[in-house]
């Protein structure tokens, strides 16, 4: 397949962590998520998936499956959902009430991935969890909520209503290897968190296909990866926007957590060289740049992972910018659609 049939042919989804702004309230937070959301089912994005986050001061999902409900309530074709739900977190009977609620209120729209970390510092997740396991127990968390959501058995002691008999689609995320090898041998779609872990994209993905056995649910792998993009309509513009997410990365190294910060027009001297390092390993994957710029390093980041789908995170501080971020990637997307039907035409 080549790069322009391949991106042709690529779903595209967003990943939002409902970023909280300096000088911006959390409700502002909310309804341009929803805003977004909107915007992205106009521009044919498959999917619109928020992150579980606690306790930090730029990201404003901590309730993930409220807010699943408020964006599946001011939408209507966009598949919602989790990316993710941290199972270690929760009671599986809760996820599978929340979620068995959200399938009832938006049939076939609501997806529910599922990852182990527990997307907070340990006091926080001291504070969230009653075992502190660390997500050792994950598999017999998740065996319990698929069990959960099958068709109740008789003399069942314990059913999930709404949740039990819905087919809701389970995906598995993870940043290594461990929850790919895990969806393989279920047989489950896997969602890789390129966009902080690049440095593990291309084996945890590899381990996926590997470990990969047909099930009810796929006859084939499927793999989704995460990729943070910001494009803008120069190359210069899009690395000035990128530097409120450079600040975030450095803020997160130096454990001084707050809201995302307007941009600047320069980070030379902001970092030591420890610290430049740790941002640039963090950002690795991250695609900034024009039209053109990002089109070419999509192509060449979907030949090297053969993604399935691109799930695609974007956080520049003014939502004006984030908007035309995420238009961009979709009038890249329609562009090499309209090629190839103009090249299979010439044929």
């Amino acid at each position: 397949m080549s790069q322009a049939s391949r991106l042709a042919h690529t779903p595209l989804s967003v990943l939002d962590l409902a970023p909280i702004k300096e000088g911006r309230s959390i409700t502002d937070t909310f309804r341009e998520t929803l805003d977004l959301a909107q915007h992205a089912e106009a521009w044919g994005y498959k999917r619109y998936w928020l992150a579980e986050h606690h306790n930090l001061g730029s990201v404003a999902c901590s309730a993930t499956s409220v807010l699943i409900g408020y964006v599946a309530g001011g939408t209507n074709t966009i598949r919602v959902g989790s990316g993710g739900i941290m199972l270690p977190n929760h009671a599986p009977l809760v996820i599978a009430e929340q979620f068995g609620t959200l399938e009832s209120l938006y049939p076939g729209r609501i997806d529910l991935g599922l990852g182990r970390a527990p997307g907070t510092d340990f006091p926080t997740m001291r504070a969230l969890r009653r075992d502190l396991r660390n997500g050792d127990n994950f598999p017999e968390l998740l065996t319990e909520l698929r069990e959960l959501f099958a068709v109740p058995k008789p003399g069942q002691a314990v059913r999930a209503l709404p949740g039990a008999g819905l087919n809701i689609p389970i995906w598995l995320l993870g940043s290594s290897g461990f929850s790919a090898q895990l969806a393989g041998h279920l047989g489950l779609p896997f969602a890789f968190a390129g966009h902080f872990a690049p440095e593990n994209t291309l084996p945890a993905l590899d381990i996926y296909r590997r470990s990969f056995q047909p099930s009810e649910i796929l006859n084939r792998p499927y793999m989704m990866v995460g990729v943070p993009v910001l494009a803008a309509d120069t190359d210069k513009e899009a690395q000035r926007l990128s530097t409120t997410e450079y600040m975030n990365f450095l803020r997160l190294i130096r454990n001084q957590l707050g809201p995302l910060t307007p941009p600047v027009d320069s980070v030379e001297g902001l970092a030591n060289d420890l610290e430049r390092a740790a941002v640039e390993s963090k950002r690795a994957a991250a695609i900034v740049g024009s039209r053109e710029t990002v089109r070419n390093k999509l192509e060449l980041f979907l030949t090297e992972t053969q993604a399935d789908e691109l799930i695609i995170t974007s956080n520049p501080y003014e939502h004006v910018a984030r908007l035309r971020s995420y238009e961009i990637v979709a009038e890249i997307a329609k562009e090499a659609a309209e090629q190839l039907l103009q090249l299979s035409a010439a044929r």
